[in-house]
């Protein structure tokens, strides 16, 4: 399947002091890893997940999250 046509899902979930942002492909479980530290600085991975990742994810407390707030992070847009 064309990666274009893809439609990925977003997770986030705040820590004491920094934030993990997760975006999956639904279809191979391929995704990204963004953390952002308190001083801005990003730490990008690329991660290969199982097919149990929304749950893993849901049991780990993040939340849905989307799109443009991811692409704000990655991009170094948000502040």
């Amino acid at each position: 399947m064309k990666s274009s046509l893809i439609v990925h899902e977003y997770y986030k979930r705040q820590f004491d002091d920094y934030m993990v942002l997760v975006q999956v492909n639904p279809i191979d479980y391929s995704g990204l890893e963004l953390i952002i530290h308190p001083d801005g600085a990003i730490e990008k991975t690329k991660m290969k997940f199982d097919e149990d990742i929304q749950q893993d994810l849901e049991v780990d407390e993040f939340k849905k999250s989307n799109a443009l707030e991811f692409n704000l992070y990655l991009k170094g847009l948000h502040k």
